[in-house]
């Protein structure tokens, strides 16, 4: 006969496991929240719809995902939006956006940093393509939207010649940016200083830092305990 403890552990673990499981499987299933950042499905007109269809893809509220459920379309027209908050820099893996049918101001070129797979967007009429005619192929307007078409990289512009200082190479950054990385071998401001980054010695400084201002916050808690 088995002891007694042992059972009762037995029988937490029979309820355990398939809770954890549950709560395993609702994690992985969680969408993010700008694909329900708008009420409703996909729409049938879509651009968005078409991609995924095309590409077999799932769609899961006002997303298209992957297997792995990375967002690679968000349709979010007729949403009612003024402006996009910060929920949307969670869709910076899209290749295409849907934002027709918004009453959505003059876009600034910012809010699309980090969206460098974008490569359809369709946009209210009157609002401009981010980064101008040079950040497209094509650009073209109907009679209720505009869509921006293939995304051109800055790094490859004959507008800016010198867009990165010595020691430093050019990375798109979304339509119409960029950004400057160093060259293997320097660092710091305008890549000047020659050599790697000193990792450990900045880690431990921040560190030592963060060790003694907690040091000193508990110190000063302990005291005000001590006094009341």
């Amino acid at each position: 006969m088995a002891p007694v403890g042992c059972d009762r552990s037995l029988d937490w673990v029979s309820w355990a496991i398939p809770l954890l499981l549950a709560l395993s499987a609702e994690s992985s299933l969680a969408l993010p929240e700008v694909c329900t950042y708008c009420l409703g499905l996909v729409h049938d007109t879509s651009e968005v719809g078409h991609y995924c269809e095309k590409e077999e893809l799932k769609l899961e509220a006002r997303c298209c995902l992957t297997k792995e459920g990375t967002i690679v379309g968000l349709d979010l027209q007729n949403c009612s939006l003024k402006e996009l908050d910060p929920p949307f820099a969670e869709a910076y893996s899209v290749i295409v956006l849907d934002l027709q049918a918004n009453p959505l101001l003059n876009i600034s070129t910012t809010v699309f940093r980090n969206f460098t797979k974008l490569q359809t967007l369709v946009l209210p009429l009157k609002v401009d393509c981010p980064g101008g005619y040079y950040a497209w192929d094509n650009m073209t307007c109907g009679t209720d939207s505009c869509t921006c078409q293939g995304q051109r990289s800055q790094c490859n512009s004959t507008v800016e010649p010198a867009l990165c200082p010595e020691n430093a190479y050019c990375v798109p950054n979304g339509p119409g940016l960029f950004q400057c990385l160093c060259t293997s071998g320097f660092h710091g401001y305008k890549c000047l200083r020659e050599g790697s980054f000193p990792v450990l010695l900045f880690s431990g400084i921040l560190g030592t830092t963060t060790f003694c201002i907690s040091v000193l916050l508990w110190g000063t808690q302990l005291r005000k305990i001590r006094a009341s």
